[in-house]
């Protein structure tokens, strides 16, 4: 019977922010890893490394996944959308990136990829929350620095007043 490999690197394609990419990954690395140090995205963080704290939070074909629970190779032929796809190309913020900022949702900036890409995918299903929904929304993400009150003034404010 022949020996199988299992730390041979398998080519994973899928198409991030839009654009086909490849890299290699060893069957257990993780799709955080693959995008961070083979890829080369720099919003893809790992925190907690068990998914709780979603620094890690990306979009795969629409859905929020935890970039530290998912194999690199599981994403193979997906839709990868990261907070690098928020901005327009010419570096102009989104309206909920420009909330964020006008209302001080973020200070460190470790965890806000995540909870941008995780409200990305929330506000397509409820465009209007309320403050309780949004609280809870965001208690899957976890802060250390702003308290979450700039992010739930940042998002309610975006809301009101989004033109997208």
């Amino acid at each position: 019977m022949p020996q199988l490999n299992k730390d041979a690197r398998h080519s994973v394609t899928l198409t991030l922010n839009g654009d086909e990419v490849t890299g290699y990954a060893e069957p257990r690395m993780l799709l955080s890893d693959f995008l961070t140090h083979e890829i080369g995205i720099t919003s893809c963080h790992v925190g907690c490394e068990h998914g709780v704290c979603g620094a890690c939070t990306v979009l795969v074909d629409g859905t929020v996944m935890r970039g530290c629970l998912t194999l690199a190779v599981q994403a193979e032929g997906s839709t990868v959308e990261t907070a690098e796809n928020l901005a327009s190309d010419e570096g102009e913020l989104s309206e909920l990136q420009q909330a964020f900022k006008k209302h001080h949702g973020l200070q460190c900036g470790y965890c806000t990829p995540g909870i941008l890409m995780s409200l990305t995918a929330y506000l397509k299903e409820n465009p209007k929350p309320t403050e309780e929904e949004l609280r809870d929304m965001l208690s899957g993400h976890l802060c250390r620095c702003t308290g979450y009150v700039g992010m739930v003034k940042a998002v309610l404010d975006y809301c009101e007043n989004r033109t997208d």
